[in-house]
């Protein structure tokens, strides 16, 4: 499994292959391991010390029968206000990024995997395959110039939604944020290293996919962005053209082998602070927050199913995803459902924080 208990009492998240299957879900799911149809079962029984449950345009749902009195925005924005939930784990997702210009993964037609269809990849998800890479890594080095976070004024800001999270953080009532993205936004937008978790990998760091060397990012990135011979960049669009001569594929010094930067592909392990922190973090969690995720690639997919049955969940998010379609009123949920940054402005009004995000948004666009 993905999640294993060893003698010693560590644990290691895996991620051997991109298999897809719909184990204990009511949609198909991506998982970053390849454990097979009963995975995620054997994953959450490992959970033994934590809690769990038993089993457009802008709009606002609501779970019925909450257990408790959550059953409003309004309420919600009170508890915020007043600091009452004083350890709030938030999931995120590409859809907090999307305003930043970044597409999200699966939206039919602007979604990421539509567009990588130009790329000719045997599936779109091999883009973020590691045995793809060592074939013909040069997909994802476009992809990778396409987003690469702060190299100058034309690369991906923060948004509003991100402003969010460093509102959450100033008022001392984040405990963490673990981010299934790749772009980097959240530390840009000033969140603490310490409250964050990017469960798939960064920008910051690269090493070589075959003996571990590292290299400089910032040598990576002048790599992958050096002009071919006739003063050009690499082609996006199409063949790097025969005077490039590779010459812009960041290369290990020692082995020689391709180097990537520090991104979790299918067929690597997540990163050694999720395993170490995510148990405790569902135990202490009082408030549980999903924006902008379809929870669909595991683990960090099934965080929102792993808090107490009495922690109270929110999702912001463009469609209803996971368990939040359970109709069962065993959870307390609240689902803001539209545009991230339009639901995380509503939301903040109501707690009087609106001010605050236009200011932080202002500094770090």
């Amino acid at each position: 499994s993905y999640f294993s208990l060893q003698a010693a009492g560590t644990s290691t998240f895996t991620s051997e292959s991109a298999a897809f299957h719909t184990s204990q879900r009511s949609s198909p799911h991506y998982c970053r391991h390849g454990g097979g149809s009963g995975c995620r079962s054997r994953y959450i029984s490992c959970f033994s010390s934590v809690s769990r449950p038993s089993s457009s345009s802008s709009s606002l749902k609501f779970s019925s029968v909450p257990p408790h009195n959550l059953d409003s925005v309004d309420y919600l924005a009170e508890q915020l206000s007043q600091r009452k939930f004083k350890n709030i784990v938030v999931v995120v997702g590409a859809g907090a990024s999307v305003n930043a210009g970044i597409p999200d993964f699966r939206t039919p037609g602007t979604g990421l995997y539509d567009q990588l269809q130009e790329y000719s990849l045997p599936r779109p998800e091999a883009i973020f395959d590691l045995n793809f890479f060592k074939m013909n890594p040069k997909p994802f080095l476009r992809l990778a110039r396409s987003i690469w976070p702060g190299r100058n004024n034309e690369s991906p800001k923060p948004t509003v939604t991100h402003s969010f999270l460093r509102v959450l953080q100033e008022e001392q009532i984040l405990r963490r944020i673990y981010t299934q993205n790749i772009d980097g936004l959240e530390s840009i937008s000033g969140i603490d290293d310490d409250k964050l978790v990017e469960c798939h990998g960064h920008f910051r760091s690269a090493s070589c996919i075959s003996c571990g060397k590292s290299m400089d990012a910032n040598r990576y990135q002048e790599i992958i962005f050096r002009t071919t011979k006739t003063g050009r960049s690499i082609d996006d669009n199409g063949d790097d053209g025969e005077d490039d001569n590779n010459n812009n594929i960041p290369t290990c010094t020692g082995c020689r082998s391709f180097v990537k930067p520090d991104i979790v592909f299918f067929g690597e392990a997540l990163p050694m602070r999720f395993q170490s922190l995510i148990l405790e973090d569902v135990e202490r969690c009082d408030l549980l927050v999903v924006i902008g995720s379809s929870l669909l690639v595991d683990p960090v997919a099934s965080i929102p199913t792993w808090v107490s049955v009495d922690c109270p969940r929110v999702l912001l998010n463009l469609e209803v995803v996971g368990d939040f379609n359970n109709k069962s009123g065993k959870r307390t949920d609240i689902i803001l459902q539209g545009d991230c940054d339009e639901s995380v402005r509503r939301l903040c009004q109501s707690v009087g924080w609106e001010s605050k995000i236009d200011q932080l948004y202002q500094k770090t666009t």
